[in-house]
């Protein structure tokens, strides 16, 4: 029985990432009326009282006012089911106003849903009072404990790391921005959406909701180098790429549009070290300069459709053509032409894959 028990990682992960994917929505939406509203009503739209792109921008604001306290609720909901979520949802509010930010949220959610679950487990009622528990006991005294523990204990460390950063990253210039654009440039790209990917891009979500927005503009740029990067390698040296490499491509140069960078893989699987090398050192040059020129995200995901909507588009485009440039020359200058023997290897890895496939149906 204990060998079938979910390790407390896993666990966590999986509530994590509930209530990451609670949250996406509503940044997209909110940050994309933010950005429309800027488009529209230019940068001092919240000057123009009554105007539809102040509406827009009043819409957005508000909207990114709701993404702590929905993270906290989703995660607490993840724990402990609906007893979980109104008491997740206050505290996460409470974190938005002792500005303890995203990451507040987040142990916010964790200590509602833990909590909850300790007093599911402890109390014991009468027969005639349990039906109290779901929506009167257990929600007011998680409400209370978690509260009363962020705004005394946990919050205040929290929200002095969190100003800390902000503060960090405000205060770059030049060098140590170019040097934190390429950090993140490369986290993005090195395991084309694994967990590097994943860390990069929970930091960069964080700080969105912060209101800094630098780093997601770093996001897209290190998802959307590879695919581009190594089709334009194969546009210059067609004869290093395999049948089967060529036909790959032609799905991930449109998942990269769309900022799905996981259509490289294949690709990235024949030829590990030059691959990820190549797109490793053109996504930090690109979210080098990404920082030093002030380009800026106001959502976390949209590809290329969303880039008119960020600060400085063009200087984005210029970023992602010089990263696309470096990595397609460097690759096709690293990669070694293709024989003979790699097209068979490939053939027979395809027809034994479509093998095991046929018996394991038959079976």
């Amino acid at each position: 029985m204990s060998e079938n028990k979910v390790p407390v990682s896993q666990e966590i992960k999986r509530h994590l990432l509930t209530g990451i994917s609670w949250m996406i929505p509503l940044i997209v939406a909110a940050g994309i009326c933010i950005a429309l509203g800027q488009v529209l009503g230019g940068t001092n739209v919240g000057e123009k009282t009554g105007t539809i792109p102040w509406m827009l921008n009043q819409i957005g604001g508000w909207g990114m006012g709701l993404i702590v306290p929905l993270i906290s609720a989703a995660i607490a909901y993840s724990i402990a089911d609906r007893p979980g979520f109104a008491p997740g949802l206050i505290v996460g509010f409470v974190c938005g106003q002792i500005h303890t930010g995203f990451i507040g949220g987040m142990l916010g959610g964790f200590l509602v849903g833990y909590t909850v679950l300790l007093l599911k487990h402890y109390i014991r009622l009468p027969k005639s009072m349990k039906g109290l528990m779901p929506i009167m006991v257990l929600p007011v005294l998680s409400t209370i404990i978690g509260g009363l523990l962020m705004m005394t204990l946990i919050g205040k460390p929290i929200a002095w790391l969190q100003e800390a950063l902000i503060h960090m990253l405000e205060s770059m210039q030049g060098g140590s921005r170019f040097l934190m654009g390429a950090i993140l440039g490369a986290m993005a790209t090195f395991d084309f959406g694994g967990p590097v990917n994943k860390t990069m891009s929970l930091f960069a979500d964080g700080l969105l909701v912060s209101g800094v927005y630098g780093p997601e503009a770093v996001k897209f740029v290190g998802s959307i180098i590879p695919p581009f990067g190594i089709t334009l390698s194969f546009l210059l040296t067609r004869h290093k790429y395999t049948r089967a490499e060529r036909e790959a491509l032609k799905a991930a140069f449109p998942m990269g549009i769309c900022m799905i960078t996981e259509g490289v893989i294949p690709i990235a699987a024949r030829d590990l070290l030059r691959v990820v090398g190549s797109c490793v050192v053109a996504s930090a040059i690109a979210g080098g300069l990404i920082m030093v020129w002030g380009v800026e995200s106001p959502v976390p995901h949209g590809g290329m459709f969303v880039v008119p909507l960020f600060t400085h588009p063009l200087l984005f485009c210029l970023a992602l053509g010089i990263g696309t440039v470096v990595c397609g020359v460097m690759l096709s200058l690293w990669k070694k032409p293709v024989t003979e023997r790699d097209e068979e290897f490939d053939e027979l890895s395809d027809k034994k894959l479509k093998d095991e496939e046929i018996t394991f149906t038959l079976e």
